[in-house]
């Protein structure tokens, strides 16, 4: 059996080092899986500096880095708020969501 090897943490020296989106294989998810959401990250693009930050700590890759601004895929997002709370301009809220 080929078991993953493990590294020693190195702290990443530019942004390109993080890993990127989330850490299953791509295609995992089958289906629409934001049903049992409670709360919704919500970004406020005025405040957002675009540091990436919140699309690199996204568990499920649903931050999408491709236009001029953020944007968060509310069908695959399950609302954990690690976006958040790793945010440090504070530009992301987490806001009740609507039934």
């Amino acid at each position: 059996m080929n078991r993953p090897k493990v590294k020693k943490w190195q702290e990443p020296v530019n942004v390109d080092a993080y890993p990127v989106g989330s850490t299953c294989p791509s295609d995992h998810l089958v289906s629409i899986n934001a049903g049992w959401r409670t709360y919704k990250p919500v970004i406020d693009h005025d405040k957002c500096v675009m540091c990436l930050r919140c699309f690199l700590v996204c568990p499920d890759g649903v931050i999408d880095k491709s236009g001029d601004k953020l944007e968060i895929d509310y069908d695959y997002c399950k609302g954990c708020g690690v976006c958040a709370h790793e945010c440090r301009p504070k530009c992301i809220e987490m806001v009740k969501e609507d039934k």
